[in-house]
């Protein structure tokens, strides 16, 4: 067992992650299509309808060796969960999800990233569950890495989708208005940004395996039933984004991915004031294919953003990106006016489970910037560690007093000037900071 000054030395340490995509994917992706179809047809099942002809991202978009560290990995997923309730937390502390991982990795600047002994061992309990969690974080952070290079111009924000596509539809039976019944839907919306014009919305399928490689060809296939559940604009023509992770228990870990080109998915609207509060729309389930001469065409299962709603989704994403900074700061009081009834706006102002509970009530000062945020300590091989998660201090300030617009313009000038050390001397442990002012930080805590 490591001593707990070199697992979070471990966590900061940049590592050599592969990514994987190429033609030959594609095809071995299309193959498994072919072979869920026929299974499903013996089954006497519908076939899905799936993303049409995934392709390779090209070399010059994304590099097929990226370095990231644990931490960052960590931070990313962390991020990405904070509005998931999918414990007893009732949408407070979900991100500290993140950190039952934190010896999970390894590797360094000359090696590949690879699972711990550690993580081969869980590996054997909860395969399904931390593969998928990983893959989270790989796939998240790729994908930032990956628009950011396409559009160097804009900010990039990673929605959760169920909670975005919560304010216009009812997901669950425990939602009100009319359901569509349909259990296919991406994980994230990556929105591409600059303020007050147009942003671009693109669904992002993700998941993870500790297997092989044909794993990672079937969980693509389906990946792309889920990315092809949401159609923004036109029919067919929304991009999207899918990766399966593979994190083999005896070897490097690869994240494979695809894509779908497409002119769709931009909300070019008249842009609606961000600060103002956001309602529940009820808009009716289903995707308008185009017509087919005089004869009428039923809709297809999913989520269909049509023109009318452009300006609509745009808020939705804006606002749902403010809350779950905030809910990762520990401010259930400044989270819950970002979302809707039924997005949970309830989860951030209720009762909450012991030791489950997050309140936004510690500040640091790292790498020169003031944060405030939330803070857990627990056990780390026998050793208590304090963890901190929070938010640039003047950031947070204007999304707790509800300046959307103000927050969201001094991120995008301030994007490329965040420090990009993954150790803080003074704080003396691992450090991951983002361009929208969130930062996640661990240190020993001395006796």
């Amino acid at each position: 067992m490591k001593i707990t000054a070199e697992v979070l030395g471990d966590l900061a340490e940049p590592s050599n992650v592969a990514v994987h995509s190429s033609l030959e994917l594609a095809g071995d992706v299309s193959a498994a299509v072919s072979d869920d179809d026929e299974q499903r047809k013996e089954k006497d099942l519908d076939p899905l309808r799936r993303k049409p002809a995934l392709r390779p991202l090209p070399a010059k978009d994304m590099n097929r060796l990226v370095q990231l560290t644990p931490w960052d990995v960590l931070h990313t997923f962390g991020r990405a969960i904070t509005l998931a309730r999918r414990g007893a937390a009732r949408g407070l502390a979900e991100h500290w999800g993140c950190l039952k991982y934190s010896q999970a990795l390894h590797g360094n600047s000359d090696s590949f990233m690879a699972l711990s002994a550690e993580g081969r061992e869980t590996a054997d309990y909860y395969k399904a569950l931390q593969s998928g969690e990983l893959g989270v974080g790989f796939a998240a952070a790729l994908a930032t890495r990956l628009l950011n290079k396409r559009f160097p111009d804009h900010f990039v924000s990673i929605v959760p989708a169920d909670t975005a596509l919560r304010a216009g539809w009812a997901l669950t039976s425990r939602d009100s208005g009319p359901r569509s019944g349909y259990r296919y839907r991406p994980q994230f919306f990556a929105e591409v940004w600059r303020p007050g014009e147009p942003s671009r919305a693109l669904p992002i399928a993700c998941k993870g395996n500790h297997s092989r490689l044909s794993a990672s060809h079937t969980q693509l296939a389906s990946a792309s039933a889920h990315v092809e559940a949401v159609h923004i604009g036109a029919w067919d023509e929304t991009p999207c984004l899918v990766f399966s992770t593979e994190l083999p228990l005896d070897g490097p870990l690869t994240v494979h991915t695809l894509e779908a080109k497409g002119d769709g998915g931009w909300l070019d609207a008249p842009a609606r004031v961000l600060d103002h509060t956001l309602e529940d729309e009820n808009v009716y389930p289903g995707i308008q294919p185009p017509a087919e001469g005089d004869k009428p065409v039923e809709p297809e299962p999913g989520y269909h953003v049509k023109p009318d709603l452009y300006a609509w989704f745009q808020h939705v994403l804006a606002r749902t990106a403010a809350a779950g900074l905030t809910a990762f700061a520990g401010d259930g009081r400044a989270t819950a006016p970002y979302l809707t009834k039924r997005q949970g706006q309830r989860h951030f102002t209720g009762l909450t489970h012991a030791a489950t509970d997050s309140v936004q009530d510690a500040r640091h000062r790292l790498l020169g910037i003031d944060f405030v945020g939330t803070d857990h300590v627990f056990r780390l091989n026998r050793k208590r560690v304090e963890t901190f998660s929070g938010v640039a201090e003047d950031l947070f300030r204007h999304l707790a007093e509800g300046r959307v617009e103000k927050y969201r313009r001094e991120i995008y000038a301030r994007r490329s000037t965040w420090p990009s050390e993954t150790w803080a001397p003074r704080w003396n442990g691992p450090i991951s900071m983002h361009p929208d002012g969130s930062v996640l930080a661990m240190r020993l805590l001395r006796p």
